[in-house]
């Protein structure tokens, strides 16, 4: 069962997701609700997969993409973000993540996107 990290700075949007990732037989293995907490929750549990938010406190997903990438080129990340922060995105994807996904999140493009980069 692939393990799952979900970093988002709102709690009902990780809980929206936690909830449809394990409905998809995925295992949350934790939530962080910054960048900083994501790095330190990679380390910790070495997820399969994180699904990271870009506009967060204290550190943005772009730079905990950064320094996760850094120490493993080989992590799978999938950025989460609204509606008009293209640039962000298309910057996320130069710096390593393998995909993203607009919000408000749409289960099934959700759950394709993590089985196409687990796969």
């Amino acid at each position: 069962m692939p393990k799952i990290l979900i970093v988002d700075d709102a709690k009902f949007m990780r809980v929206k997701l936690s909830n449809i990732l394990k409905g998809a037989n995925y295992e949350v293995v934790a939530e962080a609700e910054n960048g900083r907490e994501a790095v330190q929750l990679y380390h910790k549990y070495k997820p399969d997969l994180v699904t990271m938010d870009i506009t967060m406190p204290e550190m943005n997903g772009i730079t905990a993409l950064r320094e996760i990438i850094g120490e493993d080129p080989n992590a799978k990340i999938i950025m989460c973000s609204a509606m008009g922060q293209q640039k962000m995105i298309v910057e996320s994807i130069e710096f390593g993540a393998k995909d993203f996904i607009l919000k408000p999140f749409d289960d099934n493009r959700i759950l394709e996107a993590i089985k196409r980069v687990l796969d």
